[in-house]
Formats: structure tokens, C-alpha cells, sequence
């Protein structure tokens, strides 16, 4: 006979299971961080325990969540949203939008760009023209995707002389994202640019460190490292999603290229691609 009472675990329970798994981390050791018990966390996942508010952001600090996923486990859990979501353009992130141009305009000659997590183009400044040189159209048209510009065979891969290596270099560290913080969006953006580079086994075309873009232009080629760089105190959803990606020269030649077109460009100000 059914009493019907149901012994499904509730929500946030299931997608504390769910993450802790992802994680790969046993209920001693996220106890342990969040400073609770692991008998807690027990019953927390067994749905004999309701936890806190407090805990909650605890355990999402813990398994190392992004402020967005923070959010859905707060809701799972019942409670409000702690971290803000602003818009681009919202008066709170004039500051940041401030800062980012002068960290754009700083970096010239050089090209850099920020970008969303998906690649999406925020801003850029001048000497990203390097980047789009030939580009199609319809890869320009806003709202640009700086991965589909880099991978596409329209975009800047005609140009990549090592774009296999390259190309691979960045898919990984999408895939490896994706993996991190379950996205559909981002699995199909990786699969759409997984098509575009050529399979072939790792080489020797690295600096020891690092796996340089070697890129044609006009006046030659550039060989470019990238560095990226987020905002990893951020508690606003929208900032802590950005990050920065700067191209630096990797030798003297790309470097005197890179200062040569500049010079020619005089010096205009980064632009904005949504801020």
C-alpha cells in the first residue's frame, strides 16, 4: 500500500549530489572546507537536513561554483539570489567599463579584447584590426564571436600558419570549461569549432610554455602569446564572467610590425563593442 509520501530528495539535495560528484569530492573533504560535518552534509544530501543560507554559499563556495551557478543552488535551495546580475551598461559598471578601456588603449600597439564567457565581443582596441584583417562580413556583423572569428575558415584561419596546434589549444580549454560548469551553449560552440581545426598530433610548435599564434599580415608574420586575465573578486555575475585577453609579441619582429602599424594608425581609443 502507497502512503503517498515521496521519498525523492528535494532539489537543492539532488544538485548538491550532482556537484559534489562533478567535483570529484567526497562528502569528508567538502565537508571540511565549507567547516561543517560530513554527518551534515549526509543529511543534507539525504534530504533529512535543511540547511541554511549561510551553508548553502558555503558548500557553493566550496565546490568552487561560479556566482551564476552560486545563484541556481541558492535557488534550489529556496533562497534569493546573492550575487547581482548588471547590465553591460548599467551606471554600477561604469567604473569597470572605464577601467577596461584604459586597460585596452594601454595595452596598444597590441591588439586586445574582452570578451563574454561564450566569446562574445565586448570591447577592443584599435590594433584588433590585425585580428580581422580579411575577415567575411557576416563574422564582423555584431554581435561578433571572437572564437568563431579566430577557428573559422572565413575568419582569421586562412591566415593561422598553425592552426591545428592553435586551434586545438583553444577547443581544449573550452571543452575543459564546459566539463567544469556544464553549458549547452558553450557544447555546442565547441562542437561548431572542433570542425574547423584540423586533427594532427601535439608538436613541437610551442615556447616551452605556451602555444603561440602565428598569424599572416601584410607586413609579415606575427607569432603572438596570449594572456587572459578576470576579474576573480568580482560579485557581480556579469563582471565575474568577463575576462581580458591580451596579445603579446612573442619577438622583436612582431613586435616592430605591431609598433609600425600603429604608428601608421596614429592612436585612436579602444572601441566598444556593447559597453
Amino acid at each position: 500500500m502507497t502512503t503517498g509520501i515521496s521519498t525523492e530528495p528535494p532539489p537543492f539535495a539532488r544538485e548538491l549530489l550532482r556537484w559534489r560528484h562533478a567535483r570529484r569530492v567526497s562528502q569528508l573533504e567538502l565537508a571540511s572546507r565549507a567547516g561543517t560535518t560530513q554527518r551534515y552534509v549526509s543529511f543534507i544530501e539525504r534530504g533529512r537536513s535543511v540547511p541554511g543560507r549561510e551553508i548553502v554559499i558555503r558548500l557553493a563556495e566550496s565546490l568552487g561554483l561560479t556566482l551564476r551557478e552560486r545563484n541556481a543552488l541558492l535557488l534550489a535551495a529556496g533562497y534569493a539570489p546573492a550575487f547581482t546580475e548588471s547590465a553591460l551598461d548599467a551606471a554600477a559598471l561604469k567604473p569597470v567599463r572605464e577601467a577596461l578601456d584604459s586597460i585596452l588603449e594601454g595595452h596598444l600597439p597590441y591588439p586586445a579584447v574582452v570578451a563574454g564567457p561564450r566569446g562574445e565581443l565586448v570591447a577592443a582596441n584599435a590594433a584588433f584590426d590585425v585580428l580581422t584583417e580579411g575577415a567575411a562580413p557576416e563574422l564582423l556583423e555584431p554581435p561578433v564571436n571572437v572564437l568563431r572569428l579566430a577557428l573559422h575558415p572565413r575568419g582569421m584561419a586562412s591566415r593561422v600558419v598553425n592552426l591545428d596546434a592553435w586551434g586545438q589549444h583553444i577547443v581544449e580549454n573550452l571543452r575543459a570549461r564546459s566539463l567544469r560548469s556544464p553549458d549547452p551553449q558553450l557544447d555546442r560552440l565547441v562542437a561548431e569549432l572542433t570542425q574547423y581545426v584540423p586533427v594532427s598530433e601535439p608538436g613541437a610548435d610551442y615556447l616551452g610554455f605556451a602555444v603561440p599564434l602565428r598569424l599572416r599580415c601584410p607586413e609579415g608574420e606575427l607569432r603572438l602569446l596570449t594572456t587572459l586575465t578576470s576579474f576573480a573578486t568580482a560579485v557581480d555575475v556579469t563582471l565575474a564572467e568577463l575576462h581580458l585577453e591580451a596579445f603579446l609579441p612573442a619577438d622583436r619582429e612582431t613586435a616592430g610590425i605591431l609598433r609600425g602599424r600603429a604608428a601608421r594608425r596614429g592612436r585612436p581609443a579602444s572601441r566598444s563593442a556593447q559597453m
